[in-house]
């Protein structure tokens, strides 16, 4: 029992890790990268090319600002988690409220990830 909880603590720890690993190389990349055709979503030409800079910036700096407090939340989450599981003796089983917060730190870092790969 007490390599599960070593386990769900490790998958936890990587899924934050991998999470902020993602948003840091999602903000790095420019935005020729993303976008070198200078066309819109639907493939069109866009008729004003130095507003698809501001609206591609300001659209990146709100993602920055909800991975960062996504992560900052699944932070709070697995430490929440971490401190449930020290205070529970090994040899019982995981309560029902452990394994609802795994889930919704596993969701969490999900929507991180997603978001982060843009």
């Amino acid at each position: 029992m007490d390599g599960t909880r070593r386990n769900a603590l490790k998958v936890m720890a990587g899924a934050a890790g991998i999470a902020t690993l993602g948003a840091w190389l999602a903000a790095g990349q420019e935005a020729s990268q993303r976008n070198p055709a200078g066309t819109t979503a639907s493939g069109e030409r866009n008729p004003d090319p130095e507003a698809e800079p501001k609206r591609t910036k300001a659209l990146l700096e709100q993602n920055q600002k909800d991975i960062k407090k996504n992560i900052e939340k699944l932070f709070q989450l697995a430490s929440e988690l971490k401190d449930e599981v020290e205070k529970t003796d090994a040899t019982t089983v995981l309560s029902l409220a452990m394994v609802r917060k795994t889930e919704e730190i596993e969701k969490l870092a999900r929507q991180i990830r997603d978001r982060a790969k843009g």
